[in-house]
Parts: structure tokens; sequence; C-alpha cells
């Protein structure tokens, strides 16, 4: 990864009644638009996002989705969709007088990246995606009510802690109810166990400093209240459409890139499987000894690469 700078422009844009973005501008100001989209949803962007890309070659854009990171306000639900985050990306395309873009998510970034891709493809000049996560009931289930609890069942058991025994059957659903509970100590109780689980299980080595951020009580309250929030309503969209092949037809001329991480257990390979399946013209690397995070060796290493590779397009 590149060394680390900091933006040279810093502003807010608002979007609706109810919610204002922050956003960033670092690299070359006059250079190739490229726009970081983070995961979650409700994770927020971090200064070292900024160092996938060259800043003698790319104009670096960076930006906290509804709710999460400095956007406001903090972990507010209403008008917070995908549909709303694809029509905002656009309307920050349009505010930084940008006619076409590279676009690089991962995990949540890559559903955002190809819903944005699908509902505006002649704005996206690649796409650079990694831990391909769409969002079907099959993938949710696997992390959040039977399959990554297989392999860390210690973590699991503290995952299942605020939850009580009856209502274990639909985790996600049980998180709701806690998670939109009028009590501060409820809340913050579950939104910690919430995302803990999460960063115990992104990295192939566990990082105790990735882990000590669902501690926090802003950053973990607007993570698991997002994240769920988007989960119990499917992403707001049909389950399995974003690799329906008349979508991603929609994209098929779009050069693509993907990174996935062999053992990642919180958006497994069989996804990225099954866009490649689907979109056969990707390149997908598969990295043998990564798991979900973007910064573990192999992975931001072929992410680099992607993006230098796209620069020149």
């Amino acid at each position: 990864m590149y060394p680390p700078i900091e933006p040279y422009q810093t502003g807010t844009l608002k979007v609706s009644d109810i919610h204002t973005l922050y956003y960033e501008l670092s690299g070359n100001k006059e250079g190739v638009p490229v726009v970081f989209l983070h995961g979650g949803p409700g994770g927020g962007v971090d200064a070292k996002d900024r160092s996938f890309f060259d800043p003698v070659k790319y104009k670096i854009i960076l930006f906290d989705q509804r709710g999460a990171g400095k956007s406001t306000p903090s972990a507010c639900l209403e008008e917070n969709t995908t549909w709303d985050l694809v029509k905002d990306i656009e309307k920050l395309r349009q505010e930084l007088k940008v006619d076409k873009w590279h676009v690089f998510g991962g995990s949540w970034g890559s559903t955002l990246s190809l819903a944005y891709a699908q509902s505006h493809p002649d704005r996206v000049k690649s796409l650079t995606l990694r831990g391909i996560f769409t969002l079907r009931k099959s993938e949710l289930k696997f992390f959040y009510q039977e399959g990554t609890s297989h392999l860390f069942p210690e973590a699991w058991d503290e995952y299942l802690a605020p939850i009580p025994v009856e209502e274990r059957h639909d985790l996600i659903l049980a998180y709701h109810a806690q998670l939109n509970s009028v009590d501060d100590e409820t809340r913050i109780k579950a939104a910690k166990a919430w995302s803990k689980w999460e960063m115990v299980t992104s990295k192939l080595f566990v990082d105790p400093e990735h882990v000590a951020e669902a501690d926090k009580d802003e950053f973990a309250n607007a993570f698991a209240r997002i994240e769920n929030h988007y989960f119990v309503n499917g992403g707001f969209m049909r389950d399995g459409q974003l690799l329906a092949p008349q979508e991603i037809d929609k994209i098929r001329h779009i050069p693509c890139t993907v990174v996935q991480g062999r053992y990642d257990v919180v958006c497994p390979t069989t996804t990225a499987y099954a866009l490649k399946k689907v979109w056969p013209e990707i390149t997908l690397h598969i990295v043998p000894d990564a798991g979900h995070s973007s910064r573990e060796p192999g992975t931001a290493k072929l992410l680099v690469e992607a993006a230098n590779k796209y620069a020149d397009l």
C-alpha cells in the first residue's frame, strides 16, 4: 500500500432533509477520479483507505455513507436504504463535477459498488471489488445464524449472550429488537456484541487492535444498528438480485477485478465464485492465506495492483 497522505479538501454534502454526508479528496487534484465505498454498512472510512491508490495518478474520493463515520445524524436509520446510497453516490459525483470514475469497494462496499454500477453503468470506468457480498439470505444465514459459528465457537458464545434462548432461532431479528431499544444500556451492549463478532472473525489471524474497535460506543452503535437494519430488510432488494443475469448484462462491459480471501468466513468465497460464473469476464483472484480483511498482505497487494492497472484506463 502507498504511504499515508492527508486530504487536500474535506466537505459535507446535504443529500436529504435528514442526512448530510462527510467526504474528502486526496492525491492528485487533476488525477483520475476513484471513489472508495466503505463496508458495513455503517463502517465509515479510515485514513488507511487512501493508501490503496497511487496519489500521483488518482484523485482519491472517500465519503461516509448515511449514518456512518462523520456523516450526520450518526446511526440514523430513516431514509437509509441501498437505493438512497446509490443516489448519494450520484449526487457526490455531480457535486465534484466528475464525468466517470473508478469504483473500489469491499464487503458491503462490493454490494454497493455492484448496485451503483448496475444503476449507472455509463458512469463507471472500472470495478475493483473485495470480499464479495450480495446480501442473499444464504449469505446472511451463514454468518449470523449457522456456519461461521462452527469455526469460532468461543466468539459465537459471546455473540449469543445478549439474546434470550427462546429468540435464537432468528438472531438478526432478535438483535433488531435490542439494537432499537429505547434503553441505552440494552442497545449499546447489543451493538458491541454484534460488532465484536465481525471484528473477531474478519482476519485469518485475529487482530486484538481490530477487535478493540467494537468497544467504542459510537462506532459500535452506528455499525451494528445500520448493518442490522439493512440485513433485516434483505438489503432492500430481491434475493439474488445483484447476481441476476439481466443485471450483470448491464455491467458486463466494465473491467472488473475481484480479490477474495480463501478463508473469508464473513463473506465466503462461494459468492465471489457465483459472480465469476455469471460474469466470466471478470478477473478473480483467490488469496490462499487470507480472510475477510482488505489489510491482509496478499489481499492488499492485489488490490493495489488492480488499482494501479486501472489508473491508466
